[in-house]
């Protein structure tokens, strides 16, 4: 099936009308003191495991709000910034191609971790005893796989096997089932932690500590529920963090 010149029209109508219908929705609710309107988030697939905790509270404050979160690579993130097809985007790594302005929200720990067994422990693991083992990788651009690479670089660590996988939830199940070392984010990990499943390689150098950023285009137009979020994220970040990452921040 194919749309039709006449469907087309139609469908750039329709979509006009739409719009004009969420203006009306958000001139009624700006007239009765409500926030109205579309927040747009795009973030790279390890920040799913924090962004919500930053949004739960805003959304029932502002039931009237109607949030688009994109969770994808870091660089269709980019490219939905520069595009100004979001308000905001969170990194762990700030972008150097383009004109930001940045709120910080909290740090980004990387660990070595591996699937725990009855061998070896943390206390006795060297760096020799990691050359020519299997490594499970992110895709290339990807922080995570730049900071895990730049680790094995500096300590001359060499693979007997890359795998390389797209993203942090499938590169954890390889380390689960058996298929190599990573380096991965602390906050994708408190499950398998926790229970026993993967356990942290206590090496020199470790954690890689980044931070955080939710960014937007400098000089960017913020609208009143992008501007509100934003009040929003500086007033009560370090209490949602106090309250929600305890476990996190401790580590």
């Amino acid at each position: 099936m194919y749309l039709t010149d006449f469907g087309k029209e139609i469908a750039k109508a329709s979509r006009k009308i739409l719009q004009e219908t969420d203006l009306i929705q958000t001139t009624r609710s700006s007239y009765l003191g409500m926030l109205s309107g579309d927040l747009k988030i795009s973030i790279v697939s390890t920040a799913k495991y924090i962004m919500p905790y930053f949004l739960t509270d805003f959304l029932k404050m502002h039931p009237q709000v109607k949030l688009t979160m994109d969770v994808t690579n870091k660089a269709t993130v980019l490219e939905h910034l520069n595009e100004n097809a979001v308000d905001f985007a969170l990194v762990s790594v700030l972008p150097e191609s383009l004109s930001i302005e940045k709120q910080e929200l909290m740090s980004n720990k990387l660990y070595l971790v591996k699937k725990a067994t009855g061998g070896k422990t943390l206390s006795n693991l060297k760096i020799e005893d990691l050359q020519n083992e299997n490594f499970v990788f992110r895709e290339k651009g990807s922080a995570t796989r730049q900071a895990m690479e730049q680790f094995m670089r500096t300590n001359g660590i060499t693979t007997n096997r890359q795998i390389t996988l797209t993203s942090n939830e499938a590169v954890k199940q390889a380390v689960l089932a058996g298929l190599g070392y990573t380096v991965a984010p602390l906050i994708g990990i408190k499950n398998e932690l926790l229970n026993g499943q993967l356990q942290i390689v206590n090496i020199k150098g470790l954690p890689i500590n980044t931070t955080w950023n939710m960014i937007w285009l400098k000089g960017k137009s913020l609208t009143p529920v992008s501007a509100a979020f934003l009040r929003y994220i500086e007033q009560n970040k370090h209490k949602i963090i106090r309250e929600k990452f305890d476990w996190y921040e401790s580590v």
